[in-house]
């Protein structure tokens, strides 16, 4: 009997510094305590921070995937991925932002398709840009994670895209308010929000997960959720993640 195939999930926001990168992390973290195979894919083909947060020597990126596709020199994707833990796998951005412009949709589709029968959770961290290749990549994928924070203009942006999911027929998302990013701008109140979005919060991080010493973690290349005192510290937020992880895995029975 074959793998059961994975799920590809895209995290998403209207605007840059909303956490979507650490939440990526994090998902990660939650999905190998459950001993579920992760591969994260760092899609900010400018600069992405995937491989830094992480801390891990790596040598090769998704650019090299490209590069050896298109001249018949790929043997597997294992080639191309860093290990982090026994269940976590990362494969890195491009090292020159000049590369981007050479990587395509077609070619991450191919990453993708592959990935989704090696690993349980193909998790994509990208920038918060509608370009051409996001459009194609949230169109493409099983899943969408949309991060927001609790300010005007992201709720103006969060509104907008959902009107354009809406007449796309877009509707495999759910919205994560995340509150952690700061402990002062907690500017309307969750019934509000769903209000001016016309949508539902469906996960909301608040405040009390904002985390002082968060630089610190990256520079050690730590998952917040991986560490042994992160469901007695916060176990709201601990709530949060599982809650992630058991609506994906119901949504793929």
């Amino acid at each position: 009997m074959g793998r059961k195939k994975g799920q590809s999930i895209c995290i998403f926001s209207t605007k840059g510094g909303t956490g979507c990168s650490i939440t990526a992390l994090n998902l990660a973290g939650i999905f190998s305590l459950a001993n579920k195979k992760v591969l994260l894919i760092d899609y900010d083909l400018s600069f992405g921070s995937i491989a830094l947060m992480l801390n891990k020597n790596f040598d090769k990126t998704i650019y090299n995937f490209v590069d050896d596709y298109a001249n018949n020199r790929f043997k597997s994707l294992s080639d191309y991925v860093t290990q982090y833990n026994d269940n976590i796998y990362f494969l890195p951005s491009t090292k020159d932002p000049r590369q981007s412009a050479k990587i395509n949709f077609n070619y991450i589709e191919l990453i993708i398709e592959k990935a989704i029968f090696e690993y349980d959770y193909v998790i994509i961290d990208t920038n918060h840009d509608l370009s051409e290749k996001n459009v194609f990549l949230l169109d493409y994928v099983d899943r969408i994670l949309l991060i927001m924070e609790n300010n005007l203009a992201n709720i103006k942006n969060m509104r907008s895209l959902l009107k354009i999911f809406d007449d796309a027929n877009i509707k495999n998302f759910k919205i994560l308010l995340n509150e952690s990013i700061s402990l002062y701008k907690n500017y309307f109140s969750l019934y509000d929000i769903k209000k001016m979005i016309d949508a539902n919060i469906d996960y909301y991080i608040d405040n009390s997960f904002f985390i002082k010493n968060i630089d610190n973690y990256i520079y050690d290349g730590s998952i917040l959720t991986l560490d042994k005192r992160f469901i007695k510290t916060y176990p709201k937020i601990n709530k949060v993640f599982n809650l992630i992880l058991k609506d994906m895995e119901e949504e793929n029975e």
